[in-house]
């Protein structure tokens, strides 16, 4: 059974680590990828690994951004769904193959994505989804709750 009653306090008990890693997210958000889509990868990764605290954060992050309801609830499934363009799936796909590198490899959603994605927007991208993917087994490890 989870619980939501938090662990260490990651930004208290560690602020130099914690700033350093905010940093690297800041960073990413000012990158070459899109902000809107940055922020569906984001939620999509948090879905895939389960994280309540950055489903919840995130989602809030999208629709003060100007995000559709639709499409944040379609980001769960969106292999069936209509609702994203094609550069916008093969963003997702190869964030399900980092976040699940171990099960699948990145070979095929990498190329993908290269098709899509100059340089630049692809290596953006690459660090959006590692940078998504710390801060989901930072707030799973700690039991972080979203109180924003």
């Amino acid at each position: 059974m989870a619980t939501t009653s938090p662990r260490v306090d990651i930004k208290e008990d560690a602020p130099d680590l914690y700033r350093a890693y905010a940093r690297l997210d800041s960073a990413s958000g000012r990158s070459a990828l899109d902000p809107a889509l940055r922020l569906l990868v984001y939620l999509r990764a948090s879905y895939v690994n389960g994280c309540a605290y950055c489903v919840e954060s995130h989602t809030r992050d999208a629709l003060a951004a100007g995000e559709s309801d639709r499409r944040l609830y379609a980001t769960a499934a969106w292999h069936e769904s209509p609702l994203f363009s094609d550069r916008e799936r093969a963003a997702f796909a190869l964030t399900d193959a980092i976040t699940q590198v171990a099960e699948r490899g990145t070979d095929a959603a990498y190329e993908a994505a290269a098709g899509h994605f100059t340089p630049e927007e692809l290596a953006a991208l690459i660090y959006a989804i590692v940078t998504i993917n710390g801060w989901n087994r930072l707030a799973i490890s700690t039991h972080m709750v979203f109180d924003g």
